[in-house]
């Protein structure tokens, strides 16, 4: 990393990696304040959306030194894509954070109308961000960043066995209720931050279903925001009522599910999500 990013991001260094499917990836790996890989082992927090999420969430890195509420040294790794298609990441981010066989709403159809409308997006890159999610593959993605991205970061940087994370937000959170829901990965906590979940026929739900009484040993921490819930945008709001029906269910079966409402939109509350992730789930 240059001497300039250095700067911004202490302690990051920044590798690129292609996947066994042929997709290729932006990592930032950031080290813990005076952290000394050769003689210490610290668990890893995978950050995704890394193009976007980086430089709010890694900073939060020194919340390790915080003498009122400390968290539990971790090392930071921010997963988002590289090179050309890094200025393509929100919608690359749809093939790989949906879940196989969602439904695309008709809300966000609406929302993209808008954006096109408002001069925000231009037709063609609406039309490209419903292509990818037309064929979603967070399936393949999670098999990329459990079975291929892992055991490289274990090797390289000597990381702990075991009490390792996932943080995501929006499509991000909706990724990580799925890793979540499988019930299969080396977390032992994750944060989903205002998850997509934006039908009421959502693969969640019906995950959540099959899930029966048998729920994950890995602790989930949900939030959402006050201003999705209230604000007059459909497909916020719809995210937010979904969320809480998820959250619902949850607790009516008696899960160890933690959640905040934070006062934030859907845009400013990923840094308090993940902050409110630290706190809740690896407060030392």
């Amino acid at each position: 990393m240059t001497s300039m990013w250095h700067g911004c991001l202490a302690d990051t260094d920044y590798f690129e990696m292609r996947s066994s499917g042929g997709h290729g990836y932006g990592v930032w790996v950031t080290m813990p304040p005076g952290y000394d890989r050769t003689s210490m082992q610290a668990p890893v927090v995978y950050v995704l959306d890394g193009n976007w999420a980086v430089g709010l969430t890694a900073p939060l890195i020194v919340t390790q030194l915080d003498p009122m509420q400390r968290i539990q040294p971790y090392i930071q790794v921010s997963v988002g894509y590289a090179g050309e298609e890094a200025q393509d990441w929100d919608r690359l981010r749809n093939r790989d954070l949906v879940p196989p066989g969602e439904r695309i709403a008709q809300e966000l159809v609406d929302a993209l109308e808008m954006g096109v409308q408002a001069g925000a997006r231009t037709r063609e890159e609406a039309d490209a961000y419903l292509a990818e999610l037309r064929d979603t593959h967070a399936d393949v993605f999670l098999s990329f960043l459990t079975a291929e991205l892992h055991p490289r970061i274990q090797r390289e940087y000597g990381t702990a066995a075991s009490g390792h994370g996932l943080f995501g937000y929006s499509y991000g959170g909706l990724f990580s209720l799925y890793a979540w829901l499988t019930g299969s990965t080396p977390f032992a906590s994750i944060g989903a931050g205002s998850p997509g979940v934006v039908t009421t026929d959502s693969q969640v739900f019906a995950s959540l279903q099959a899930m029966g009484d048998n729920p994950p040993a890995t602790k989930l921490h949900v939030t959402f925001n006050d201003r999705e819930l209230l604000g007059h945008l459909a497909i916020y709001r719809n995210l937010a009522m979904n969320t809480a029906t998820v959250l619902d269910r949850l607790t009516s079966r008696g899960r160890a599910v933690t959640s905040e409402i934070l006062h934030e939109t859907h845009v400013t509350g990923l840094q308090a999500s993940f902050l409110s992730y630290l706190r809740t789930c690896r407060a030392a």
